[in-house]
């Protein structure tokens, strides 16, 4: 049973959602356990301080990296290593795959930010992997913590009703998109039900799945399928240059801090 940290300086806004639905129903089953932190707690001053202005100036302020390494040594003291992701615009696009591979960890610590940011060196103490879940920018990471919960755990065994669910759907498989649902209504504003729905030869009904699955992706994400077409073509074998070494590489730019 994985166990999901999640340090926020606004844990009230998150409790409601993960007692709910398919979070709630897996954490019932005992299929998770999820913890939420404030790490205002580990403030070291009697105003609670976890933030303060930016060295070399600029807008907004910025997390101290007191308080948050102070509450990952105890959280770690408490239940040993966890995996840890620091959710900021500037990290990993977070996919289906990862979800796939949380699903076969321990431990995983997800950390909010707030603000502009985090203190650098919380990074550099800590062995945190930035995940970001898309090019924009939201007030916090409560939103993206909540999306990779709820994207993992509802692949752990027992938690859907139907294990079908998790994969016949978008991005499994070969990793195109879903392919369109019907239900009753069979007539809705003039609009029917296909046909090859309704007869029952599911042969067919699985290769019009997969035909709508494919054009469905062709129309609205055809990045997927050129991805899938890459992964497809044979590796060539690694060229070995005669040149010789650089002895004199180009330096490694600065690495983004997050927003």
């Amino acid at each position: 049973m994985p166990l999901f940290a999640i340090l926020t300086l606004f844990p009230e806004a998150l409790e409601p959602y993960l007692a709910s639905s398919i979070v709630g129903i897996a954490q019932q089953k005992g299929a998770a356990s999820i913890r939420l932190i404030d790490f205002r707690d580990f403030a070291r001053d009697r105003h609670r301080t976890v933030d303060d202005r930016p060295f070399g100036g600029g807008p907004g302020m910025v997390l101290r990296p007191e308080p948050i390494v102070d509450c990952i040594d105890w959280l770690e003291s408490e239940h040993g290593p966890f995996r840890k992701l620091i959710l900021c615009p500037g990290g990993h696009t977070f996919q289906q795959s990862h979800a796939h591979e949380l699903c076969e960890e321990e431990r995983i610590l997800l950390l909010c930010g707030r603000y502009e940011g985090f203190d650098e060196r919380i990074t550099d103490c800590l062995d945190f992997e930035r995940i970001s879940v898309g090019d924009y920018v939201l007030a916090g990471g409560e939103l993206p913590a909540l999306t990779i919960v709820e994207a993992t755990v509802r692949l752990l065994p027992g938690v859907l009703g139907d294990e079908r669910s998790a994969i016949e759907e978008s991005f499994q498989g070969e990793g195109e998109l879903d392919h369109p649902h019907y239900t009753r209504p069979r007539v809705f504003r003039g609009r029917e039900v296909p046909d090859i729905l309704l007869g029952g030869n599911h042969s067919s009904i699985e290769k019009w799945r997969k035909a709508q699955a494919h054009a469905r992706t062709k129309r609205t994400r055809p990045d997927l399928l050129t991805e899938i077409q890459s992964n497809r073509e044979p590796q060539a074998p690694p060229h070995h240059s005669t040149r010789p070494t650089d002895t004199n590489p180009t330096p490694e730019g600065v690495s983004e801090h997050p927003n």
